[in-house]
């Protein structure tokens, strides 16, 4: 168990050096739009939210690869941070993926996320196992082709054929509830994300 945790640990500071040593994307920022979305939010920031959300925007602003974890109990507003983050990554051109650990919570963010992104040119997906096969495999090439720019699925994320055409933002909601092996897929496409 030492020699597998210390494997582990070596893994993923090779894979943070690796991401240190790159530059990673710079998004832009269109202030305008970013309002406009901003303001579809009903409800008020908290000091906390309004901080994790600048913190957000500024790391997918900055040459600096992003690793970013917000933490907070539940009603602290988690997703709309997630919200603004894939809408800055969207604005400039590039895919998000939101993995969560449950289909129902994939029904929820893509309902919410729908519903958020109506008035933005934005193609979103869903991969869980509440999607017929033919809509699975629908998704599947819109993102190989960049047709799809939002995918919320469960671990059928990770799945070796799914692949994407430019993603740019992973965000991953309750990783605690996702076992080793999801880890282990994690690690590897987050070498590939700036």
């Amino acid at each position: 168990a030492a020699r597998q945790a210390h494997d582990t640990a070596a893994e993923l500071l090779n894979i943070y050096a690796q991401r240190a040593a790159r530059v990673g994307h710079q998004f832009k920022l269109n202030a305008h739009d970013y309002d406009a979305f901003a303001a579809g939010f009903a409800f008020e920031e908290t000091p906390d939210q309004q901080a994790a959300i600048e913190a957000v925007v500024k790391d997918l602003t900055s040459a600096q690869p992003m690793d970013r974890l917000v933490c907070g109990d539940v009603g602290f507003g988690k997703t709309e941070v997630a919200l603004r983050g894939a809408f800055v990554a969207l604005a400039d051109g590039a895919q998000v993926a939101l993995l969560v650990p449950t289909t129902l919570l994939a029904e929820q963010h893509f309902k919410l996320f729908s519903e958020r992104f109506a008035d933005w040119p934005v193609k979103i997906a869903e991969l869980s196992r509440f999607r017929s096969p033919k809509e699975v495999k629908a998704a599947l090439e819109g993102l190989a082709t960049g047709a799809i720019d939002l995918v919320i699925g469960t671990h059928k994320l990770l799945q070796s054929d799914v692949k994407f055409k430019n993603l740019g933002l992973v965000i991953i909601d309750e990783e605690q509830r996702f076992g080793v092996r999801q880890k282990e897929a994690l690690n590897a496409l987050r070498a590939h994300v700036e």
